[in-house]
């Protein structure tokens, strides 16, 4: 398997500060992905590092739940978390650009993950990969694009 980390970037009109308030806030990235319908925080948990959100998942074949732990939560910088237990990355940089804010989303599958679906889903783990990989390949461009409509008033 190969090709298991992607990100893309958008220049947003925004100061850096605001568009983290928007990343951080997990209980709006259902507003934004194609594939995620809602998040919440577990246990009045928040934007800071070790706190777990739940999502709701859905990609039109089947609907499912992720329990996710913060493990990146710099203002104005970064906001990341790991998916169970340290699976998959997600993630938010931000980075002065252009009069605005460049906001990349980072996805990697991580060597846990392999080797969980590996345990999960036997000879058809790299299909199961694969269908995540792209997932996230297709998800990313249009969650970045609707945060930016979102951040900038449109």
């Amino acid at each position: 398997m190969s090709d298991l980390k992607f990100s893309d970037s958008v220049v947003v009109n925004a100061d850096a500060d605001t568009l983290y308030a928007l990343v951080s806030d997990v209980t709006r990235i259902g507003e934004w992905s194609p594939q995620c319908r809602a998040c919440w925080w577990d246990e009045g948990g928040g934007p800071t590092v070790g706190s777990y959100f739940t999502g709701s998942n859905d990609d039109g074949k089947r609907t499912w739940e992720t329990r996710s732990r913060v493990v990146a939560a710099d203002p104005g910088r970064e906001f990341s978390w790991v998916v169970n237990d340290g699976w998959v990355r997600w993630g938010f940089s931000l980075e002065p650009a252009d009069g605005g804010t460049r906001l990349t989303e980072h996805w990697s599958f991580e060597p846990a993950g392999i080797e969980g679906f590996r345990g999960r889903f036997g000879e058809k783990a790299d299909e199961q990969v694969a269908i995540r990989t792209k997932a996230a390949k297709e998800g990313i461009p249009v969650t970045l694009a609707a945060i930016k409509r979102t951040a900038e008033g449109g």
